[in-house]
């Protein structure tokens, strides 16, 4: 699992898609979050902009990112 800091209050999901290296840029993690293919805690997430804070777990392709403060 791997694990993203917060530098601020939060990170949105397209960002930490593109930071834990599981897309190539916003155009692709816009696209594979409106598929459906992301899941935050769990429950399938559809908005690119949706922000993340510590405790939050993004899984996408049988990867998995814990974000942390």
């Amino acid at each position: 699992m791997e694990q993203i800091k917060l530098k601020g209050e939060f990170i949105k999901l397209g960002q930490a898609l593109k930071a834990a290296n599981l897309v190539d840029s916003g155009v692709m993690a816009k696209l594979v979050i409106q598929d459906g293919l992301v899941k935050v805690n769990g429950s399938v997430e559809t908005q690119r902009g949706k922000k993340l804070i510590g405790g939050d777990v993004v899984s996408f392709e049988g990867e998995t990112i814990e974000i942390v403060q």
